[in-house]
């Protein structure tokens, strides 16, 4: 058995990945197990740039705030601005604006378009909702954004409310930011007649965009076209945003699957929103990426609800790829050699990696063996279990993780030249 997974073992290039397809899929994603390890940011900066160069892909989209990430798209595309600056407020996520593998591989990007037009620039996007573990942003900038674009471009008829009366609905940004909320729907303010009437309002608002934006087929500059796409981002934020407070104020036992559901079906829906506007290329956790269900264990509670990437699949088909990273040690965090009856134990006794596998073939390999899901030593790590194997299209394994790594030996991981 250990001989099929051996022949399945390929090198982690940019040709072996797209030749896992009858075409390069218009999204293709890479996942990861944990966030802001070194060595798989630099071997996913390796891995992008090789693709962009080679197979033509325009953007790279990671888990970080789609509203910031606005600042981020600026400079890597000449912009002003320093690259500290950006770091610090175009990110969202503690591990995001503190990684010298994000700040490599913005240097790259803005390196990269430096000189060339823009139809052949690289952009930068995020397509996590601005969520943070302690709570949920107010929607104040993504409904006060929209409603100013929408003024300046439709007659004020058509508007639902005037600012004047956005303004007073909204109340004080600390009402929707109230840490307490997560853990006590009490103190939220999610399914006030307020927060009802400006759920009203977004939708409106978003479907006034939809109908006022200019077609596809419609000849207008590039810039004009930009400005509806981040108009229609205010829009899906601003509902999404209100839907997802609605279910911080909800009381029932659903209450906690209804919200992780709600911010998957945000990501989801910025993904397919950036894949319409050209190929791209996505970096975030497995759970977000994969095809299939997410579930975690609450008490005596399996509580589940379906990852952005099956929404993405269902509507994508052929066009959405999905790489899974697994890993066999994180010495750094406690993490030591994983159990030979372990996916990642089978893995890490035939290869050091970075290596890549069929994901299917993978699992059939290995179906009868036996496998279990390997126990995580660190509350960050999130192992992959062995019965999920097909939901990706391949396997990326990665041997040893460790908290720095040197750029060029990173490079010589990923095969292939630039």
């Amino acid at each position: 058995m250990t001989g099929a997974i051996e022949d399945a073992l390929r090198p982690l290039d940019a040709a072996t990945v797209t030749g896992l397809f009858p075409s390069p899929p218009r999204l293709l994603a890479l996942g990861e197990p944990v966030h802001g390890q070194a060595t798989l940011l630099a071997l996913r900066n390796a891995l992008f740039r090789h693709l962009v160069e080679q197979e033509h892909y325009r953007t790279i989209a990671l888990e970080t705030d789609c509203l910031r990430a606005s600042l981020v798209d600026d400079y890597v595309t000449g912009g002003e601005g320093t690259l500290e600056e950006v770091m610090e407020h175009g990110f969202s996520h503690q591990w995001f604006n503190v990684s010298e593998g994000n700040r490599a591989l913005l240097r790259w990007m803005r390196a990269y378009n430096e000189g060339r037009p823009a139809a052949r620039q690289v952009r930068f996007a995020g397509f996590e909702a601005p969520l943070e573990e302690y709570g949920a942003a107010s929607p104040r900038q993504a409904l006060t954004l929209l409603h100013s674009f929408l003024a300046a471009r439709v007659a004020v008829e058509r508007l639902p409310c005037t600012a004047e009366d956005l303004d007073t609905l909204l109340g004080e940004d600390g009402r929707w930011t109230e840490p307490g909320a997560m853990m006590d729907p009490a103190q939220s303010v999610g399914r006030t007649k307020k927060a009802e009437r400006l759920g009203e309002i977004a939708a409106e608002l978003a479907a006034l965009v939809a109908e006022a934006a200019p077609g596809a087929a419609e000849a207008v500059a590039e810039a004009e076209r930009e400005e509806w796409d981040l108009a229609r981002r205010h829009g899906r934020t601003a509902v999404g945003l209100l839907r997802y407070h609605h279910w911080m104020a909800d009381s029932s036992p659903s209450r906690v699957g209804r919200l992780l559901g709600q911010r998957e079906a945000m990501m989801a829906g910025n993904l397919l929103a950036l894949a319409e506007r050209g190929p791209v290329l996505a970096n975030g956790h497995n759970g977000h990426l994969q095809r299939g269900h997410s579930s975690m264990r609450m008490g005596e509670e399996l509580v589940q609800w379906p990852s952005g990437g099956l929404a993405v699949s269902e509507r994508l088909g052929a066009g959405y790829g999905v790489l899974t990273t697994l890993i066999g040690t994180l010495r750094h965090r406690d993490v030591g050699v994983p159990a030979p009856d372990t996916i990642e134990g089978v893995l890490h006794a035939l290869t050091d990696g970075p290596s890549l596998l069929d994901a299917r073939r993978l699992a059939s390999a290995v179906e009868g063996l036996g496998l279990v899901h390997r126990e995580s030593e660190w509350y960050g790590y999130s192992p992959t279990n062995p019965d999920q194997l097909g939901r990706s299209d391949a396997i990326v394994f990665v041997g040893e993780v460790v908290e720095e790594i040197a750029g060029d030996a990173a490079e010589e991981a990923v095969q292939g030249e630039g």
